[in-house]
C-alpha cells in the first residue's frame, strides 16, 4: 500500500532542497549583513498565543490539538507572536534595539492553491524598540537588499507602502465608527482579490449608509499621497502623511527608491498593525504578495509586556520561488551543491587506494566521493558527471609514483598533478 504525502505538506527531493537551501541561505547572509540576530523558538505553542492576538475564529486556520494533559496546542502558523512572547520574557535583559531575525517552518490549515500550501518556511525580520520611522525603511530595505540578491530588479517586482494610521484617520473622517474599522479594514483588504460585487455586498454589511460607503469607495481610489494630502484635515492624518513622506526620502536615500510605490489600498488585515504597511508584488500583478509587514506598536502590551514600538516583516518562500522560476532565475546546475572531487581508479587492483585518498581529501577538508564497486572507469566517469563533481582524480599506475591524473569535468582538460597540488586547487 502505498502512502501519499499529507495534502498541502511537502517533500524535499535533493533537487527542491537545493531551491530551499539557496533561498534560507541569501535569507540568512542578507539578515546577517543588515545586522539581524537569528532566534528560533518551539513548533509547539500554546493555542491561546494566537487566540489572544488574532480571536477565535484563527482556530480554524491553523492545526490544533489536545495532549495527554489536556493542554491546548497549535502547531505555529506564523512566528510574530512567539517573538512577542520570547521578548516579553527576557525584555529587562535584552539590549535595545531588539533586531532579531528568523525561518521558521510553519503550517497553516488553509485550502492549498498556487503559492499557499499547509506547510511552508518564511523569513521573519523584525525591530523592536525603535519608535522612529527609520526602523520600517531599515526593514523595508532589507526586504529589498535580498530580493535584489537573488536577481529581482525594479522591472520585476514592487513595493506597496500604506499606513494604518492615515487610514484610520480618513475613514473616521469620512464617518465611519471607531468600533468598526478593524472589520472594515478587514474587508478593504479582501478588496483586490473579490469581484466588485462581492466586495460591495460585504462592505454594505459593514456600513449600510450609502453616502458613507461612497466615500470610501472614493479614498480608497486615490493613487497618490498628494491628493491624500489635499483631503486630510485631522492632526493624525497630517503626522502619519509627514511620516509616509519621511519613509519614502529615506529609501529613496538607501538607493531603493525605484521600488516603493504609495498605495492607499495596502491594509494588512491583521488587527494588530499600527502604523506603516507595506506589501511586496510582482511587477506584472500575476502571484499572491511575495512578502509584507508593518509597524505593531503595541502587539507586546498584548501579551503583558511593556508597550514598545515594533515593526517588521513575513517573507514565504512558495510565491518567492514561483517567481524565481518565472523570471529564469533558478539555475539548478549552479546551485546544486556537487562534489568537488570524484576519486576513480583504471583498475580494480587500485579501489583501495581511491578509497584512501577520499577519505584524505574529506579529512584535509574537501568533499569527495567514489564509486562503491569495483567498474569501468567509463562508468565512474558518468557517476561522476552524474553528481556534478567539479574534478575527477584518476589513480593510474602508469602515473609517475606520487601523482594523480586531475580531470576537469566542465571542461574535460586533465593533467597530472601531485597530491599536494590538489590541495592548493581552487575550494
Amino acid at each position: 500500500m502505498k502512502i501519499p504525502p499529507v495534502k498541502g505538506m511537502r517533500d524535499f527531493y535533493p533537487p527542491e532542497m537545493s531551491v530551499r537551501n539557496y533561498i534560507m541561505g541569501h535569507w540568512k547572509a542578507v539578515s546577517q549583513r543588515n545586522g539581524f540576530l537569528e532566534y528560533d523558538g518551539p513548533i509547539l505553542e500554546y493555542l491561546q498565543l494566537y487566540t489572544l492576538k488574532s480571536g477565535q475564529e484563527i482556530v480554524e486556520q491553523l492545526f490544533s490539538l489536545t495532549d495527554r494533559g489536556g493542554r491546548e496546542l497549535a502547531i505555529r502558523p506564523e512566528m510574530t507572536p512567539t517573538l512577542a512572547r520570547m521578548v516579553c520574557q527576557r525584555i529587562n535583559s535584552l539590549p535595545r534595539p531588539i533586531k532579531w531575525f528568523s525561518v521558521p517552518r510553519l503550517c497553516r490549515a488553509e485550502r492549498p492553491q498556487k503559492g499557499r500550501l499547509r506547510e511552508f518556511f518564511q523569513w521573519n525580520i523584525d525591530i523592536i524598540g525603535v519608535e522612529d520611522v527609520v526602523a520600517d525603511a531599515e526593514i523595508i530595505f532589507c526586504t529589498l537588499d535580498f530580493l535584489q540578491a537573488v536577481g529581482l530588479t525594479a522591472k520585476d517586482i514592487v513595493v506597496r507602502i500604506s499606513s494604518r494610521k492615515l487610514l484610520s484617520e480618513a475613514l473616521i473622517e469620512i464617518g465611519v465608527p471607531a468600533e468598526r474599522l478593524d472589520p472594515v479594514f478587514a474587508i478593504l483588504d479582501k478588496r483586490s482579490r473579490l469581484p466588485q460585487e462581492a466586495f460591495e455586498q460585504i462592505l454594505s454589511d459593514q456600513i449600510p449608509d450609502q453616502s458613507i460607503r461612497s466615500q470610501v469607495q472614493t479614498l480608497m481610489a486615490i493613487s497618490t499621497l498628494d491628493e491624500v494630502a489635499l483631503l486630510a484635515r485631522s492632526e493624525g492624518a497630517c503626522k502619519a502623511i509627514a511620516e509616509l513622506r519621511r519613509l519614502f526620502e529615506i529609501l529613496h536615500r538607501m538607493g531603493v527608491g525605484q521600488f516603493c510605490r504609495f498605495d492607499i489600498g495596502i491594509v494588512r488585515g491583521l488587527a494588530y498593525y499600527t502604523g506603516i504597511v507595506f506589501e511586496v508584488f510582482d511587477a506584472d500583478d500575476q502571484l499572491r504578495a511575495i512578502a509584507g509587514g508593518g509597524r505593531y506598536d503595541n502587539l507586546l502590551a498584548m501579551f503583558d509586556g511593556p508597550n514598545l514600538p515594533a515593526t517588521g516583516m513575513g517573507m514565504g518562500d512558495c510565491v518567492l520561488e514561483i517567481l524565481l522560476r518565472d523570471k529564469g532565475l533558478i539555475d539548478l546546475q549552479r546551485i546544486q551543491q556537487g562534489l568537488e572531487y570524484y576519486v576513480a581508479y583504471t583498475e580494480p587492483g587500485l579501489m583501495d587506494h581511491a578509497i584512501g585518498l577520499a577519505a584524505w581529501l574529506r579529512r584535509a577538508g574537501r568533499s569527495a566521493g567514489f564509486c562503491y564497486r569495483p567498474v569501468a572507469l567509463g562508468k565512474q566517469l558518468k557517476q561522476a558527471s552524474d553528481q556534478g563533481c567539479r574534478y575527477c582524480i584518476i589513480i593510474d599506475r602508469q602515473v609517475e609514483a606520487g601523482q594523480v591524473i586531475l580531470k576537469d569535468m566542465s571542461t574535460g582538460d586533465q593533467r597530472s598533478v601531485t597530491l599536494d597540488e590538489l590541495l592548493r586547487q581552487p575550494g
